[in-house]
């Protein structure tokens, strides 16, 4: 069966992390996805490392089953062709700096007029509006300004960002979202809108419980390592061998894991007789609790806890995660043959959907792939004006 988005068409102007990824999830959805890359060079990720026969490891993941075609948005041809290209298009994603596509004659307003059911998707670092609108961004800088930096880390000394590019792919993430709900709107009206979504906002919207915290006792929120502010035990402790995660999320759970680890005792003690209690108590508590763990081997405690229902984990290696049983079966590893690199293994798809499925849809395009498709085929361009486009540097 075709994706939820079969027959949509989104034309991709976007570059590196946070736009790629929205239009990723959108090819993954099946929506026809044509890249628009620079003719010299293309998306700045295609020269990001590690490479793999030549081609970018780093682009492939992130630009699987899209189209690319190349244009020079400065050229008067270049712009002409991007306007006959969206005039048919359901759906513009961009992630330049604001102003820059208004500066090219290809903002909202000139594109909408051309095409009013247009879907046109601005995803930056601080959004089309608001004083810091025109500075650049990155996910280390945005994840310090928006607070995650600050608790986040073992502690107040050593502010830490999340190890994946975590605010480059919520704004991916929110644009998606952002995108579906206009397209749900565009259906009942007929016109389609302006998707704005800065990556500061992104990350301010998920602090979750930082935010609450804050408001409800006035003090700031401090990094704490791997435990949780307000249940226990939920942290990481250490084994014979390792470690492991435990979440104990209430007082019943509490009494079950004492019994299991052969420690009835704790469960007496009226430190740790409530979970707010055992928060309180917390330094005696991760004590006693690593003692006891450090008797076992990761393996052997997992064993025993997830028979009997504690909820419980590894730390996995990107190794052993990507040679999991569950996450093979979920299908959440799958090859692709790229045209240079060979079969490649990349991330699949999290959203299952039962009657129209999302898929990975091939591998990632080859910079200027479909040009011929996509200025000849789509939009009846002769080879002829084809060969020409490119020798004068349209294409």
């Amino acid at each position: 069966m075709p994706g939820p988005l079969n027959g949509i068409v989104v034309v991709d102007l976007t570059r590196v992390l946070a736009g790629p990824f929205c239009t990723m999830l959108l090819a993954d959805l099946g929506a026809e996805v044509i890249k628009i890359e620079r003719p010299d060079g293309g998306d700045d990720s295609r020269a990001f490392g590690p490479f793999v026969q030549g081609e970018s490891a780093y682009f492939m993941s992130i630009n699987r089953g899209k189209k690319s075609a190349t244009l020079n948005l400065k050229h008067p041809q270049g712009k002409e062709l991007l306007q006959a290209l969206v005039a048919k298009a359901d759906i513009l994603v961009e992630n330049f700096k604001p102003g820059v596509m208004d500066r090219l004659g290809l903002g909202y307003a000139a594109l909408s007029a051309l095409n009013p059911r247009l879907i046109y998707a601005a995803s930056s670092g601080f959004g089309q509006t608001g004083p810091y609108s025109d500075r650049p961004a990155y996910d280390l800088i945005i994840q310090g300004m928006g607070g995650l930096m600050s608790i986040t880390g073992p502690d107040a000394r050593h502010p830490t960002k999340v190890g994946s590019s975590i605010a480059d792919i919520f704004a991916g993430v929110f644009t998606t979202i952002g995108i579906l709900a206009a397209l749900h709107a565009r259906a009942k009206t007929g016109r389609g809108q302006l998707v704005d979504v800065g990556m500061l906002d992104c990350m301010a919207a998920i602090l979750e419980n930082a935010v609450a915290r804050y408001v409800a006792t006035g003090t700031d929120p401090q990094p704490i390592g791997n435990r949780h502010p307000s249940i226990a035990p939920f942290a990481t402790f250490t084994t014979a061998d390792g470690a492991i995660n435990l979440a104990i999320g209430n007082d019943e759970l509490w009494k079950k894991f004492c019994g299991l680890v052969g420690a009835p005792a704790l469960a007496d003690d009226p430190r740790y007789a409530t979970n707010p209690l055992r928060v309180q108590h917390w330094a005696d508590l991760e004590i006693d609790l690593n003692k006891i763990l450090a008797g076992r081997t990761t393996a052997a405690w997992l064993e025993l806890f997830q028979a009997k229902g504690i909820p419980s984990g590894p730390i996995n290696s990107i190794s052993q995660v990507l040679a999991d049983a569950h996450i093979l079966a979920r299908q959440m590893l799958v090859e692709v043959s790229h045209p240079t690199a060979g079969p490649m293994k990349i991330p699949g798809v999290p959203i299952k959907l039962s009657a129209t499925p999302a898929e990975v849809l091939g591998p990632a395009p080859l910079l200027g792939q479909h040009n011929a498709e996509i200025w000849g085929a789509r939009l009846g361009r002769s080879p002829e004006a084809i060969a020409t486009l490119k020798s004068q540097g349209v294409i």
